[in-house]
């Protein structure tokens, strides 16, 4: 370029319509970094539907309700060998590991798993490796406004979110050239008749992050299938009935996802809601083995090609993970947060398409007595007389 000369004009306009994108992004990772304290990539492509199969990997697992703990959430990723205790990054290789729903409620750190498991799940993904999170209830009745089992503490770590979700909107407003943020609060009540005055910021908070295509629900929950096949391996938060095959896991998941985005009706679809629904279902939970439906399940899993089990949260077990009708159900949720049962956790592990299931735990009492060889002899029943049947998952003490 000769001495004098300016840059020509198409490479200033290019230069200015990329400083909007770029003081967007910063201010996005600025509001990241306050709530979570993680960083992320910026400008993330929408959220795709989520896939319903997915192949059998080497390495499976199975991580039942978080409910908002963040300190139990961390030993059960320990125990399973996928996360780094100290940086919290994904160490888990091409292992895939599933999670079967209810982060939301009962506790106190419901945003910053939300944060964490995204970023897991990002990590994960460049070793070839995959966190997929499913869809329980609870996230269900938070989308809806359901608030019941929101903590008081949770409702504030909502009210900090906005606060900082709204700063940054303020400082991509002072920028020429970036779209005004639309206002998160549109469309929302400054007051609610029947909640103490002093949940009522957080009330507002939680409803606008929240609701259907709002910026928490649309970022963290709206990829979230609510069953998976992973291999051999069905997921599903409640349980899978024939009604639900019959209409299709595929759409299913379409239909959850356009709901969630705002694309669909306002109320949550009928298979989301009642006693039988996916999200609901206690069919094959029951304490007893005797009160199972397992004529039911194995009519489910014979409709759906190379599926030879059941795997789902929801219900705790308060003895541990566990199977029923010959380990065809395994029941995962140990009720590990404080807000909810407060047990110890355990974590399922499956490597390849083999009825070589083991649970990870830190609890050597559950360790010797569920597989205690005198005890079987004894003809005793150990805990609540959930036990694995001799050649059912093996136990392995993992210090958390």
């Amino acid at each position: 370029m000769e001495e004098g000369s300016s840059p020509s004009s198409s490479s200033t306009s290019n230069l200015c319509k990329q400083v909007p994108l770029d003081v967007s992004s910063f201010v996005d990772a600025f509001v990241d970094f306050s709530v979570s304290g993680l960083f992320f990539p910026q400008n993330p492509p929408p959220t795709p539907p989520p896939q319903t199969r997915h192949p059998s990997p080497p390495r499976l697992l199975a991580i039942g309700d978080l409910h908002g703990d963040l300190d139990k959430t961390l030993q059960a990723l320990s125990l399973s060998g996928i996360i780094d205790g100290r940086s919290l990054r994904w160490t888990g290789g091409d292992a895939v590991a599933v999670q079967l729903g209810d982060v939301l409620d009962r506790g106190s750190d419901e945003l910053k798993l939300l944060y964490l498991l995204h970023r897991l799940k990002l990590d994960a993904e460049r070793s070839g490796g995959s966190l997929l999170t499913l869809l329980g209830n609870h996230e269900v009745m938070n989308v809806d406004s359901d608030f019941r089992f929101a903590t008081p503490s949770a409702l504030r770590e909502f009210q900090i979110w906005a606060d900082w979700f709204q700063l940054g909107n303020s400082m991509k407003s002072l920028c020429q050239g970036i779209e005004t943020p639309q206002d998160i609060f549109q469309g929302i009540p400054r007051k609610f008749p029947g909640i103490r005055e002093e949940f009522h910021a957080g009330f507002r908070a939680r409803i606008a992050a929240l609701r259907r295509n709002g910026p928490i629900t649309k970022r963290f929950l709206s990829g979230n299938p609510v069953v998976l096949v992973v291999g051999d391996s069905i997921f599903v938060h409640g349980g899978l009935l024939p009604e639900h095959v019959d209409y299709g896991l595929d759409k299913i998941n379409e239909e959850v996802w356009d709901w969630i985005n705002g694309l669909g009706g306002g109320l949550s679809p009928d298979f989301l809601r009642g006693r039988n629904a996916v999200v609901w279902s206690r069919r094959f939970s029951a304490e007893l083995e005797k009160k199972c439906d397992c004529s039911t399940l194995e009519h489910v899993l014979a409709t759906i090609p190379g599926a030879r089990r059941m795997i789902m949260g929801h219900t705790i077990q308060m003895a541990g993970i566990n199977g029923v009708c010959s380990n065809r159900a395994i029941r995962v949720d140990v009720g590990m947060s404080r807000g909810c049962g407060d047990g110890l956790p355990e974590v399922l592990e499956i490597v390849g398409n083999s009825d070589g299931l083991r649970v990870l735990t830190s609890n050597p009492v559950y360790k010797r007595d569920r597989f205690d060889a005198k005890s079987k002899e004894a003809g005793d029943k150990v805990g609540l007389g959930m036990l694995f049947s001799d050649h059912g998952p093996k136990q392995v003490e993992v210090n958390a």
